[in-house]
């Protein structure tokens, strides 16, 4: 099999003759660029400054030279503009903090306080309150709080979030056919389409870091009590965007057409450590219904399958995600209380790609030794791979500080599991 058709077959729960890997082919299996740089490094590849897809996160372009390097299968196709600015041309320098050299989109307005931290300004605009802020000895952006008072006797969610749900232009959808027509025919890869876009109550996005004045409940306390509070406000703002998405998804099918095998529809997060975020009642009531519409259509207008993006502990809603329509998980976050990975095989295996999950993230890819990395890694992939319906990546995004020496640990075992 080449790479693609070792994805499909593992997206359509067939045994490939290996297991498919990814790295940085969607803005939550990526790494940071500081890690990237030394990963090239430690490969004997060129050095280079690291063009920024994900500038929030900044996260790292993975390659030709780094997925022929490490066997990876997968190949992101990314929209034209970052969540924050209009970002086509990534030529822009910047020096992250531990000095390694970047390029971001060259309309990216950013500043430095007189902390040393990092601030990007909304759309470009240097006269608006900064949207998101990085530490000076930080390696990503968070998003600042921004939001005014609201009038909870006069509640007007449409005109609030009006501007949070971009429809594509005729550029984008442009720029969309071109690339994924050089993907699709330059590479024997998969291709993610990274579209986005239905992330519903996404804490990234509620703030509004791209908007100069965000309106409406936008505070992240204020929006989770608004489930309980003002249930009629987010049942608005999800129809709203789950309008704007099914727009998105018939221009982008008309762009990149077969050329893609799975799109990203949402990067919300249903989890904490210990449990779901909200009732799972809740999540029938508010969200389930628009994230089945949306599904549906994909999986009747197109042969794509659905990615979803969800950390923590979602057992309770895992039937849900196979009852509206979701195909491949990410990322699988088996440190979570209830997320065992035996259990999501034997229950789950036939119904989900698990997409992750193959080593854990916050303690032993960051803290352990390369020889616990690689027991992990062979330990996951004996269960998680059986039978097919498995892409093996990281729990989330490789973060800044990660040893390198963890990071060719967990690869030289993937190639060992796939030796045998």
């Amino acid at each position: 099999m080449n790479s693609r058709e070792r994805v499909i077959a593992a997206l359509e729960h067939r045994q490939p003759d290996r297991v498919p890997v990814d790295l940085g082919a969607s803005h939550q299996s990526g790494i940071s660029a500081s890690t990237l740089y030394k990963l090239r490094a430690a490969l004997g590849l060129e050095q280079h400054a690291i063009p920024v897809y994900s500038l929030f996160q900044l996260l790292g372009l993975v390659e030709e030279d780094v997925r022929q390097a490490l066997g990876i299968d997968v190949v992101g196709l990314f929209n034209p503009a970052d969540m924050k600015n209009g970002v086509n041309n990534l030529t822009q320098p910047l020096t992250m903090c531990d000095g390694t050299p970047v390029l971001i989109g060259d309309n990216v307005a950013y500043g430095r306080e007189e902390d040393g931290s990092w601030v990007i300004y909304p759309q470009g605009d240097r006269t608006a309150r900064p949207g998101a802020r990085m530490p000076a000895n930080g390696f990503f952006f968070d998003a600042l709080d921004r939001a005014q008072d609201f009038d909870e006797d006069n509640l007007t969610p449409l005109e609030d979030f009006k501007d949070s749900f971009p429809l594509l232009n005729e550029a984008d959808c442009e720029y969309l056919h071109r690339e994924a027509e050089r993907l699709y025919n330059s590479t024997d890869c998969a291709v993610l389409g990274a579209l986005g876009g239905c992330g519903l109550g996404d804490v990234a996005n509620i703030p509004a870091p791209n908007e100069k004045q965000p309106r409406g409940i936008r505070r992240i306390e204020d929006w989770m009590m608004a489930h309980i509070l003002y249930p009629e406000y987010i049942e608005e703002v999800f129809k709203l965007q789950s309008d704007v998405m099914l727009k998105n998804l018939e221009m982008y099918r008309q762009a990149v057409g077969d050329r893609i095998q799975l799109v990203w529809i949402s990067g919300t997060d249903f989890g904490t450590q210990n449990g779901e975020f909200i009732r799972p009642e809740l999540f029938r009531k508010l969200y389930k219904p628009y994230y089945a519409k949306v599904n549906q259509w994909v999986h009747q207008n197109t042969g794509w399958k659905t990615f979803y993006h969800s950390c923590g502990s979602i057992v309770g809603f895992l039937d849900d995600f196979v009852d509206m329509g979701v195909d491949a998980l990410n990322p699988v976050q088996l440190s979570a209380k209830g997320m065992d990975a035996r259990m999501l095989k034997d229950k789950y295996g036939g119904k989900l790609t698990f997409w992750g999950g193959g080593v854990d993230t916050q303690q032993t890819l960051p803290y352990g030794t390369p020889e616990e990395v690689r027991k992990q890694v062979l330990e996951r992939l004996e269960i998680l791979s059986r039978g097919g319906g498995y892409v093996f990546n990281f729990i989330h995004n490789v973060v800044a500080k990660t040893p390198v020496e963890n990071l060719m640990a967990a690869f030289d075992a993937v190639r060992e599991f796939n030796g045998r």
